[in-house]
């Protein structure tokens, strides 16, 4: 087992009002969710995909992004998907900075995302995954919770779609897995592009991870 899938066993042994790593896995429900956008030509690809198979995902938004694409970011919310934080500027070395600067990124991205959905908190998911031991403290003596997954696309890595479309065949995601994928380049749309019908005719229903579980 390496290092990414012993983080990801670890983590989810922990409460889900601390870490959140999975859905309820009665039914037969996937929770997708997608990182790092919105971005102005990919994440209208993925509305649209999920829009035509009946599905609904959490985006988890880089707060500087939203503030200059908020069109995007209020369809996001009108066509029932659920919003996520993933930080104001989604620094790389996030989980090295000083406490206080982290939760002002969040805060910042908290506040902004708010005037779409209302909501004053969102499932917070740290830039690349890591987050400092302060930060979990925090989490835990406010009752916060971090959104993690259980399942990881790798659609980050460069590779074609078609690969990454061959992985998820090969090893489908169970009921209840928070598939982790990123809509700032075209990769998850054309591997939604080819999976979301196949889903869709198992009988797989696709959720937001926010409204249903948190």
């Amino acid at each position: 087992m390496n290092f990414k899938l012993k983080k990801q066993h670890l983590l989810s042994l922990l409460p889900d009002f601390i870490m959140l790593t999975r859905g309820p896995r009665n039914g037969n429900a996937l929770y997708l969710s997608l990182d790092d956008g919105p971005h102005p030509l990919h994440t209208p690809r993925v509305l649209d995909l999920l829009a035509e198979h009946g599905a609904h995902a959490t985006f988890f938004l880089i707060g500087r992004k939203a503030e200059q694409h908020p069109g995007l970011v209020k369809r996001i919310v009108d066509e029932g998907h659920a919003l996520g934080n993933h930080s104001y500027n989604h620094f790389l070395a996030f989980h090295r900075m000083p406490l206080r600067q982290q939760l002002l990124e969040i805060d910042q991205a908290d506040r902004l995302l708010a005037q779409f959905d209302g909501r004053r908190q969102h499932l917070f998911r740290p830039p690349r995954g890591s987050f400092s031991l302060l930060l979990m403290a925090h989490f835990i003596r406010h009752r916060r919770c971090m959104a993690y997954w259980s399942y990881d696309s790798r659609d980050y890595q460069g590779g074609r779609s078609e690969e990454v479309a061959a992985r998820f065949r090969r090893m489908p995601p169970r009921p209840g897995e928070v598939v982790l994928m990123h809509d700032d380049d075209a990769c998850a749309g054309e591997v939604l592009g080819q999976l979301l019908p196949e889903w869709r005719a198992s009988g797989r229903d696709m959720r937001a991870l926010q409204a249903d579980v948190a």
